[in-house]
């Protein structure tokens, strides 16, 4: 009889040992099962893995891959797998156009250093750089930025009879500030511009017309509104000197004088 309480109470501690270790897998829980999650439908498609400034030197590190729907890759954007060593391939090459991190990149907007400086590359094709004298009275006091348009103005003396009279002359309307002294952009919240030099965005004939006017006398900038600055809004460009494309006249001293309107 001893002998079979010692069995029933051997089974039931082992029953009870079982029934706790149950007990505690059940409180515990299942372990947790790592999973690792594949897009479907996707690619790596080049970006800037931070902001880069027009201008900017382009490093390696500068770019990085990131996950892409293959539904949304336009023509023009790089992938891994058309070129995978993109990102050192590209190392050296110029923005000629600014990117916000996370933005795709394209070669259109790059420019190896080979291939010219920063200027040659920010100039729309068919388009002359021309930098003019400036100083804070001829350049609306400094406010004047990379990007703005303005119309520039010559002053100048004129033979009106037997005296001289001052002249003044808008010789070139609507046409793009490209850079002031050697800032190509608006850096932060940078409101003026210091330089001694604008450098405009024209066309031939309109370089041809800015030469011309530089020997003649002062050159002045005068800012247009935001307003009627559109870009490809530039006014048709005359003869200077030729008073048939808009000439005010008016009286000083009972002596006529004018101001010569050419675009």
């Amino acid at each position: 009889m001893k002998r079979a309480r010692v069995l029933v109470l051997c089974i039931a501690s082992i029953a009870a040992l079982g029934a706790a270790w149950i007990a505690k897998k059940i409180v515990s829980g299942p372990r947790e099962v790592q999973q690792v999650e594949k897009t479907v439908g996707a690619t790596d498609v080049l970006v800037a893995a931070n902001n880069i400034n027009l201008g900017d030197s382009v490093r390696a590190d500068d770019l990085k891959w990131q996950q892409w729907p293959v539904s949304g890759v336009t023509p023009g954007l790089i992938t891994r797998d058309s070129d995978p060593d993109a990102p050192n391939k590209l190392s050296g090459a110029i923005a000629r156009a600014p990117f916000i991190a996370g933005e795709p990149i394209k070669e259109q907007k790059l420019i190896k250093a080979s291939e010219g400086g920063v200027m040659a590359a920010i100039l729309p094709a068919g388009m002359r750089a021309v930098s003019t004298p400036i100083s804070e009275e001829t350049a609306a006091g400094g406010f004047i930025l990379p990007n703005d348009r303005v119309d520039v103005i010559l002053s100048h003396k004129m033979q009106v009879g037997s005296k001289e009279e001052p002249v003044s002359e808008a010789v070139l309307r609507n046409v793009r500030v490209l850079a002031i002294g050697q800032e190509i952009e608006t850096k932060g919240d940078d409101k003026v511009a210091t330089g001694k030099t604008a450098t405009l965005e024209l066309t031939p004939r309109q370089a041809e017309i800015l030469t011309l006017a530089q020997s003649m006398g002062e050159i002045s900038l005068s800012l247009r509104s935001l307003a009627d600055a559109t870009p490809g809004g530039a006014e048709p460009v005359g003869k200077l000197g030729d008073t048939a494309g808009g000439a005010v006249k008016f009286l000083k001293y009972g002596v006529p004088s004018r101001t010569l309107g050419v675009n």
